[in-house]
């Protein structure tokens, strides 16, 4: 029996066993600072499957200095990296396969239909925080690694399987990893793409802005300036910058996404009395980064906006507006749609799949970034799963999409690591 067609009919044979498996790792809570025994689960995975494990705490200066790292905090005790090397025979491609176990918080309670780490199984479909993001999609990478290991597949080169943490927060896992050694050939993310293939991967940053106006009481409001309608300007010229950068990408992979670098307002904070005139506002956001933009040149974007309001407007000529960068960052990512990765990827998506994936750009950041622009290692995004359910309250996954997006990564793997005794 050919070797893809034993890969097909294992996983056909364990789908169940991958279903309590993914269960298993939904019902252990990995929010962000708790992610310890969820990957003592991965971890207890990998040694069944006779992988080398490197288990680590993140830390130290290499990682805390680095210009890549943003992240709130130096200290993750508890809460290790994992690295995990299926070594090849020799003579064929590596590749990586990165995955994170942090999760988000599951938000307002009420919302849940089931408790929001229940596992529950209903109508094909896995429910509970982080079924699609992204551990349905780490459940089909060790899924596929699996059905290599029980059909007696052995492979030319080297694969290594990460699940990291922090992606949720500005990536210090990935970015740790990759400091620590692990380079590869390729690298395959299944984030929820909804099994479209995404070689480029938008960036994003966080800002804040802070606005000033003048005190006053609100009955005699004239006397005072309002730091809020102050704001209201800078959000004009916010929404007049976003829709500048976006005519200027003009990128055909971003055909069907409205807003392919948005820059989003998520917090506005002003004002401390109904009756006072508020002196100060305070905008934060997050603004997106193009796959092929430089990051230093789209802050500049921001900085020259920010720079021209102060110098035209009369009130912020005397109380000008404030800019800072600040908070978690996620570096953007390209792959040329020719690359041999895409091409084998596609290749195996089509035979399995029976029709040809649909190829697109990340509306949201990854660790690709990371593994791109720090480790300048080809990556293509690819899983499981949908944006539109990840984050939010019920949150699930489709279980035949995992075992699907297991079975294309598997033969992926063959073909892209060559298989061990054959030419």
């Amino acid at each position: 029996m050919e070797s893809k067609e034993k890969v097909k009919n294992w996983l056909k044979e364990n789908r169940n066993n991958g279903v309590k498996f993914l269960q298993r790792l939904v019902q252990e809570p990995s929010r962000r600072g708790q992610e310890g025994k969820a990957q003592a689960i991965i971890v207890e995975k990998c040694r069944e499957l006779g992988l080398s494990i490197d288990l680590w705490e993140l830390g130290g200066e290499m990682l805390t200095s680095h210009a890549n790292f943003h992240c709130d905090r130096s200290q993750f005790e508890g809460n290790p990296n994992l690295a995990a090397v299926k070594s090849g025979t020799g003579g064929g491609k590596s590749i990586i396969l990165n995955s994170h176990i942090d999760v988000v918080p599951e938000g307002n309670l009420k919302d849940w239909d089931n408790d929001p780490f229940s596992g529950i199984v209903k109508d094909g479909k896995v429910y509970g925080r982080g079924a699609t993001d992204m551990k349905g999609g780490t459940v089909s990478l060790l899924l596929a690694l699996e059905s290599l290991h029980a059909s007696g597949i052995d492979l030319k080169g080297d694969v290594v399987f990460q699940s990291v943490i922090e992606e949720e927060s500005g990536g210090a896992g990935t970015l740790a990893a990759v400091l620590r050694g692990y380079k590869a050939d390729g690298a395959i993310i299944p984030e929820p793409t909804n099994m479209k293939l995404f070689p480029l991967q938008q960036g994003s940053m966080w800002f804040r802005i802070t606005v000033k106006g003048k005190s006053a009481h609100g009955g005699t409001r004239y006397e005072g300036v309002s730091a809020i309608e102050q704001a209201m300007k800078v959000i004009t010229e916010l929404q007049k910058l976003e829709k500048a950068r976006n005519i200027r990408l003009n990128h055909p992979l971003y055909k069907s996404i409205p807003i392919p670098i948005p820059i989003n307002i998520g917090k506005l904070s002003s004002g401390e009395w109904p009756s006072s005139v508020p002196d100060i506002a305070v905008i934060e956001g997050r603004m997106g980064i193009a796959p092929t933009e430089r990051v230093k040149d789209a802050e500049q974007d921001l900085e020259d906006c920010i720079c021209s309001l102060n110098s035209e407007d009369a009130w912020f000529s005397t109380k000008p507006v404030e800019l800072e960068w600040f908070g978690a960052r996620w570096l953007p990512g390209s792959l040329e749609l020719n690359h041999p990765l895409m091409e084998v990827l596609s290749k195996n998506f089509t035979s399995i799949i029976g029709e040809n994936p649909l190829i697109e750009a990340s509306p949201w950041g990854t660790d690709g970034g990371i593994l791109s622009n720090v480790g300048e290692i080809p990556v293509v995004v690819f899983g499981p799963g949908t944006t539109a359910v990840a984050h939010d309250a019920n949150e699930f996954i489709e279980i035949s999409k995992v075992i699907e997006v297991a079975e294309v990564i598997a033969c992926t793997l063959i073909d892209w690591c060559g298989e061990a005794g054959k030419e």
